[in-house]
């Protein structure tokens, strides 16, 4: 490290720690966030819809839109393309060693796919897409998944509506009341079982790595 590097850096820790003590000493740590700021940050949509927009996309709209935005990774029917996740098909793979998870056989609610697409997509443009054209792209999604005609319209009006082929396929976490009280008494350090038995292998359950030969 350089001479002037070293005397920088020092001088800039020495600023930055009479800074912070200042500020410690009259809490005049920063400011309220503007409405236009926390709206910014506030892009979530829940399951019943609150959180979205208004505006509303077509199936072919989508299709187009989805053809310029998301083909390159998730190809021209949402199928995948390469190591890219398919958002279409796998419908009765679940309950297989190696399911197919997409937007159509695995996701149950749509708000999921509005907001991921709204706030994430396209990969590495994220937010650059208006509200109509992720309308249009879910919609889209939809129709890859056989979910919906191809003459259908999403809308915030109708969003609510749509019911996902996966959505009663998942449970409410109940282990608050089953399972937590469970744990919360004193544990049990000696004695704690009459006898300590083998129920399983890790071989038997193929979770051991093994050498091929």
């Amino acid at each position: 490290m350089s001479k002037y590097l070293e005397i920088a850096l020092i001088a800039g820790l020495t600023v930055g720690m009479t800074a912070s003590a200042s500020m410690a000493e009259d809490y005049g740590l920063g400011r309220e966030a503007l409405p236009e700021e926390i709206a910014a940050w506030d892009v979530k949509v829940m399951p019943d819809g609150r959180g979205l927009p208004e505006g509303s996309g077509d199936v072919w709209t989508g299709d187009e839109a989805f053809g310029m935005y998301c083909a390159s990774c998730h190809g021209d029917f949402a199928e995948g393309v390469g190591n890219w996740p398919s958002l279409a098909g796998g419908m009765g793979t679940l309950d297989r060693d190696d399911p197919v998870k997409t937007v159509g056989s695995y996701w149950p609610y749509l708000s999921t796919v509005w907001d991921y697409v709204n706030r994430s997509m396209p990969y590495g443009y994220a937010q650059s897409l208006s509200a109509d054209e992720v309308y249009a792209i879910t919609a889209y999604i939809l129709y890859s998944n056989n979910v919906v005609d191809d003459d259908f319209t999403l809308s915030h009006e109708n969003f609510a509506e749509v019911e996902m082929p996966n959505a009663d396929g998942f449970i409410v976490d109940d282990r608050p009341e089953t399972e937590y009280p469970d744990w919360r008494g004193d544990p049990c350090m000696e004695e704690c079982k009459d006898a300590v038995e083998i129920t399983m292998r890790a071989a038997v359950l193929d979770v051991t790595p093994q050498d091929e030969e």
